[in-house]
Parts: structure tokens; C-alpha cells; sequence
């Protein structure tokens, strides 16, 4: 860790009311300060530039780094990630996640409960956040199971978990399908300020579907599954929670039929918020029969029409949060037939350049926009730091040069899991730099401590004053 002022960037930090130039003074674990670069003539060198800025605060005696007009944001926040430790260490660890999000310009990520076992004591929990301490990269905050077991029948002790440090509750992978206990969660999560998260599946509707009931499954001869099976379950969930009034998020919100139920929702003054995943937004049934089960998820990728509202409802703000829904799995099981093999996609290293490709370069979501979705409104769904750049703020931040292109590699990734449907893609807009508590966790793709170039690429960055 290195006090250092970042000069020659532009900020976007819409929680602070900061969209331009500025250089930003980060001091042990926080921003010490944010400010306006300070007018240069066309005599004054760039050191004579950083000395007159650092001279402004009364600090001089820090490294100046020159980024060049890159960008900077808060870090990102991915509140749907599948890390698989503790039981799945073969598909993807706490440590191997946490690189994979730094890589990607993500400094906080929401754990799913759906390991093995179940993170429903206060015991796992513990495992999770020493783990984390352990990889020293992104934040990691675990969320609690719903269920015991996440088998639907009995409420956890959700006072227990809160007090051992879980910041939701979700049985993502299972849907809650006792309307009863889904009432009891929401009621008993209210009490206690956290959010409940919902995956929205029916059971009953879904059988043994594995795909989308479109042409593609129609082509290929593969059991269906229907729009109505996740927008049953919106619509029950968005009822119970009028009941209630806590505080409830949908997670990987994914057809038409369910963006309409949410504006329905919005407008009768109902209180939720939801998320969308890149890969619902920016591919189509049709994936599958490029990339087969590497583009099998659950909920599947659906029609045009659905990937359009989607898009539409990030606009609108009745979705508020993009999240990866991070699921790595071994290669070998992957590869199976789009029958046997699981479903998932892994996100966190590929995200952000979609996002920045796909939405901001085409002129769909402003930067601004980006931080809110992807940074500033998930921190407040799990009411946790993050969300903005201002002055006290923890000093977690990605820098971006959106010139810089790069065809997606598998083979390339942190992440043990090689489960992408984005695999030979071209996207333009890349991370450079992923600060997490004032210390610099990825550096020009390596990240610290499984990148053997990594310290000498910081050392050459300090001496060059320059990313």
C-alpha cells in the first residue's frame, strides 16, 4: 500500500455529483480528496503540473501518477456471484474469484449460499470471510441461505447469520417454492433491514426444461423452458412483498413477461429492485448453437423482444443493477451435451468490457449510469460501502482506458471456470488498474499475489509516474 495522487483522469461519481477532469489524492484506505486539476500553460511540465496540485493540499511527499485521460469509477460492486468454496473447490475458490474480480474492475462481490454445504450457520460464514481474508483481493460479503439446507421447508435463524456477518438472503439455485415460507423470509429479513433475494423459478412450470421455449430448442429437438415459469414466480413474490413492505430483489430478472410485471409493480408503488445479468442483455437463444452448454444458463437466453425490454428497463430504472451471476463450473462437466451439462456462465473478467462495448460506446448507458447500475445501487441493496469516490470514502476504484481492445481468451482467465459464451469477441474498454482499501490489487491485467510480473509492473508504473 502506497499514498498516491492520481492526476490527468476523468470521474465518474454520480453519488458525489462529479462527471469530468479530476485528480484524486488516495491516502492510506480512503480518498483524502478529490479535486480539479489545476490549469497548465503550455510551458509547465507535467511534474511542475503534479507538484502545483500536491502543493494545493499541502502533500508532497507521495508518488503522481499520470493517467492520461483513463477513466475512473468507484469499484464495482457484483452482488450475484457463485464462488463455490466451501465443496466446490474444483469449479472455482474464494481466492481464484476474488483474482477473477479484480481483474474485471470489481472490488466487492455478494457470495451465493449454494455451496456445499449450505452457507445456513454461523460456522460457514466464518469459513468464507477468512478465506477472503486470506486472498486479500476484492471484499467478499457472504449472504445466508433462506432455507435450511436451501431445501424450502424451514426458515434459518437469519438474527444468527446477520450477526455473523451476512448481508442478504437468497437460495439463488433454487427457487423458494412454499409461498408461506417466502412470506416468513421477507417478514423475518424485514426486521432486520436486509434484503431477501429471489430466484424466480417455478418448478412445476419448468420440469426438466434446459432451454428457452423458442425456435432454437425447437430446432434442436430440447425440452423447454417457459418465460411464464419465471414471471409466475415475480408475480407471487411482488404480491407477498405489498404484504410486507421490506425490502426484496429479483435476481437475473431475464424475459419480457417479468419486466412488465415489475413497471406494473413500480407504478402500484410496490418496493423492489432487480438485476440483469450482460449475457441476458447481450445475447439471444441463438448462442446456443454457437457456443452449446457454454451458453447454458438458468434463466435461459431468451427472444429479441426480451433481451429489448431488458435493456429498456436499465434505462427506465426499473431494473437498478447489473451482477454477473458468476457460475463457474469444471470444464470436463461443461462439456457435456446441452442436455447433461449444468447451467452457468462465468462474468466478473468479462463484464465491464461488455458493458463498455455494448451499452456505453453505442451511446445505450452513459458512464454515469454504469456506476449507478453496477456500483452505487447494489452497495445499497446489501448496505454495504462502495458507490462513490468523494472525499472519506474507502479507496476502492478501477481505472479504465476505453481505447484499449482485446479478443475474450478463456484461456486467459483468473477464474477456474472457462464457461463462457463470450469466447473469440472483440471488445474495446478495459480495466487498467483495481485499487481495493488504498492498495492496488490488479495492475495492467496482473494481479497481485498470482502474477509473478506483478510487483515489477507496480515498481515500473511508481517510477514511470504513468499506467
Amino acid at each position: 500500500m502506497v499514498d498516491v495522487l492520481f492526476k490527468g483522469g476523468v470521474l465518474y461519481d454520480p453519488a458525489a455529483g462529479w462527471a469530468g477532469p479530476a485528480d484524486i489524492l488516495v491516502r492510506g484506505k480512503v480518498i483524502e480528496a478529490v479535486f480539479a486539476p489545476v490549469p497548465t500553460s503550455a510551458s509547465t511540465s507535467t511534474s511542475d503540473s503534479a507538484a502545483a496540485s500536491a502543493g494545493a493540499l499541502g502533500h508532497v511527499d507521495h508518488p503522481v501518477i499520470d493517467l492520461g485521460g483513463k477513466v475512473i469509477l468507484p469499484g464495482l460492486v457484483d452482488i450475484h456471484v457463485h464462488l463455490r468454496e466451501p465443496g466446490g473447490e474444483e469449479k472455482e475458490t474464494v481466492a481464484s474469484g476474488c483474482a477473477a474480480a479484480v481483474a474485471g474492475g470489481i472490488t466487492s462481490v455478494a457470495a451465493m449460499p449454494n455451496t456445499i454445504p449450505p452457507v445456513d450457520d454461523r460456522e460457514i460464514v466464518t469459513f468464507i470471510r477468512e478465506q477472503a481474508g486470506r486472498a486479500d483481493l476484492a471484499r467478499v460479503y457472504p449472504l445466508g441461505a433462506i432455507s435450511k439446507g436451501q431445501l424450502g421447508r424451514e426458515l434459518v435463524s437469519m438474527e444468527e447469520l446477520a450477526a455473523a456477518g451476512v448481508k442478504g438472503f437468497t437460495d439463488d439455485g433454487k427457487p423458494v417454492m412454499d409461498g408461506g415460507l417466502m412470506l416468513k423470509a421477507l417478514r423475518a429479513a424485514s426486521a432486520l433491514d436486509m434484503p431477501v433475494i429471489s430466484h424466480c423459478e417455478d418448478l412445476s412450470i419448468v420440469t426438466v426444461g434446459v432451454l428457452h421455449a423458442g425456435p432454437v430448442a425447437r430446432r434442436l429437438g430440447l425440452p423447454v423452458i417457459l418465460p411464464a415459469a419465471e414471471a409466475a414466480m415475480v408475480a407471487r413474490d411482488l404480491l407477498l412483498q405489498e404484504e410486507v413492505g421490506g425490502k426484496l430483489h429479483f435476481a437475473h430478472i431475464s424475459s419480457e413477461k417479468s419486466v412488465a410485471l415489475l413497471r406494473w409493480a413500480r407504478e402500484r408503488g410496490i418496493v423492489f429492485t432487480a438485476e440483469v445479468t450482460p449475457h441476458h442483455l447481450f445475447l439471444t437463444e441463438e448462442a446456443v448453437e454457437e457456443f452449446s452448454s457454454d451458453a447454458k444458463m438458468n434463466p435461459p437466453l431468451r427472444e429479441a423482444a426480451d433481451q429489448a425490454a431488458l435493456l429498456a428497463a436499465l434505462q427506465d430504472n426499473i431494473i437498478e443493477v447489473v451482477a454477473t451471476d458468476h457460475a463457474p463450473h469444471h470444464p470436463s462437466v461443461k462439456a457435456k451435451n446441452l442436455f447433461g451439462a449444468p447451467f452457468g456462465v462465468v462474468g466478473l473478467e468479462t463484464a465491464l468490457p461488455l458493458i463498455i462495448n455494448e451499452l456505453v460506446l453505442k451511446g445505450n448507458l452513459s458512464w454515469q449510469r454504469v456506476v449507478e447500475v453496477f456500483s452505487l445501487a447494489p452497495a445499497r441493496v446489501l448496505n454495504i460501502p462502495g458507490g462513490t469516490l468523494a472525499p472519506g470514502a474507502l479507496a476502492d476504484l478501477v481505472i479504465i482506458d476505453p481505447d484499449i481492445k482485446r479478443t475474450v481468451q478463456k484461456a486467459d482467465f483468473y477464474s477456474k471456470g472457462r464457461n463462457t459464451p463470450f469466447q473469440g469477441r472483440e471488445l474495446q474498454g478495459y480495466p487498467v488498474l483495481t485499487m481495493v482499501d488504498g492498495d492496488i490489487k490488479m495492475l495492467g491485467g496482473l494481479v497481485k499475489g498470482f502474477s509473478e510480473d506483478f510487483a515489477a509492473a507496480a515498481e515500473k508504473m511508481l517510477m514511470r509516474g504513468a499506467i
